[in-house]
């Protein structure tokens, strides 16, 4: 059974792919943080700007195949043309997402990605996996196409993870009252470090979800 807040189409906003027709499903629940005000200060990621409580999205909803949800992403796709892109995110979509999704999704014809901090293993049968590690919870997911790194968390290091088989790495800069500040920050630390590119959550600038 998968509990999903919502299923909507719009662009990707985020990382490389930015610009990207996407059906984002997102699912219901984390690992890092229960999602509610009252125990934000209490949690492993304190910063995250994600409604992921409940069901009760477009969209959203308990599904208690993988084929049914399968079809609900698709519908959602529409009749546009070229290779449908699903984003798996959250939450935490690596707490409900299962080789029998993964399978249904791509026999739908789905390029599958995924967004995940990273404290579980993601199945390399997904196409595309951006992790976003933070800091106080353990790494697991140390390989994968993205590594976007919201930026500045405090005792974490950019360069410490350059090491890590990531194909490209991406310095967020963490929204909030200090966005400009850590803006600029970010904009600094690319410049000295090249290997490393700014990404901007674009859809909050063009006022797309």
């Amino acid at each position: 059974m998968y509990s999903v807040k919502e299923i909507y189409p719009t662009l990707q906003g985020e990382g490389v792919q930015v610009g990207r027709r996407a059906v984002f499903c997102r699912f219901a629940g984390c690992n890092l943080w229960t999602g509610r005000e009252e125990d934000r200060s209490q949690a492993v990621c304190q910063f995250c700007d994600t409604d992921f409580v409940g069901t009760d999205g477009p969209g959203g909803g308990t599904f208690n195949i993988a084929v049914d949800l399968a079809v609900a992403c698709l519908s959602v796709w529409g009749g546009a043309k070229g290779k449908p892109l699903v984003v798996l995110t959250g939450g935490e979509p690596m707490l409900q997402v299962d080789n029998d999704l993964i399978v249904a999704l791509h026999q739908a014809g789905f390029e599958i990605a995924i967004e995940t901090n990273g404290t579980h293993a993601v199945p390399d049968t997904i196409d595309w996996i951006t992790v976003s590690p933070k800091f106080g919870a353990d790494l697991v997911q140390t390989s994968g196409d993205e590594l976007k790194l919201v930026y500045p968390q405090g005792g974490f290091d950019p360069a410490d993870f350059e090491a890590l088989p990531f194909k490209h790495f991406l310095l967020q800069p963490m929204d909030g009252p200090d966005r400009l500040a850590n803006t600029e920050s970010a904009i600094a630390y690319c410049l000295e470090r090249p290997k490393w590119h700014v990404s901007l959550q674009t859809h909050k600038f063009i006022g797309i979800p």
